[in-house]
């Protein structure tokens, strides 16, 4: 018995509501969004990586003006220089050249540096990197200038943060 609107409690069957989501769908579809729009806002950034170069400098041209005495600052402290026998470096090979840790880590030995060890890496490496512990940068730009290797990073977990780690993604010159 289908009753008429107005009279009795009831209404009648064929009638439509509008019926709301629950909150854990509209959640669900926030999130997809907002996932999607991260994706589109980072997709075409590349990652920044450091690159060392070295600096050489300036021969110095006689000129024929007399030249102006300037004031001269007090040289800054230097800072001491790396004792590369007291720093730790492990070589860890990232690539399909075999032994290329080994001979890295003997040549990096035989500049003075303490090797303690050579491996393979597994991961995704985007090229040769001497990765170093805050305290040991320096050192770690050092080796990268040492080993002809172009990039720099700070270590990261898994590694020891009392050693410089090297990982190698393919042959270096002159190893």
């Amino acid at each position: 018995m289908v009753r008429s609107r107005g009279v009795g409690r009831g209404f009648a069957r064929n009638e439509r509501g509008v019926v709301f989501p629950s909150p854990v769908v509209i959640l669900s579809v926030v999130a997809v969004a907002m996932a999607g729009i991260a994706f589109v806002a980072t997709r075409d950034s590349a990652p920044q990586e450091k690159e060392i170069t070295t600096i050489s400098q300036p021969e110095e041209t006689p000129s024929a003006a007399p030249a102006t005495p300037t004031p001269t600052k007090p040289p800054k402290p230097q800072k001491p220089e790396v004792d590369r026998s007291k720093v730790y470096v492990v070589v860890f090979n990232n690539s399909n050249v075999q032994g290329l840790a080994g001979r890295v880590a003997a040549k990096a030995g035989q500049i003075g540096w303490q090797v303690v060890g050579a491996d393979n890496w597994y991961g995704t490496i985007p090229a040769s990197t001497v990765y170093y512990p805050p305290r040991l940068e320096r050192a770690g730009r050092l080796l990268a200038l040492d080993l002809g290797i172009q990039r720099t990073a700070p270590a990261v977990d898994p590694m020891r943060l009392d050693r410089l780690t090297v990982i190698l993604t393919g042959p270096l010159d002159g190893v």
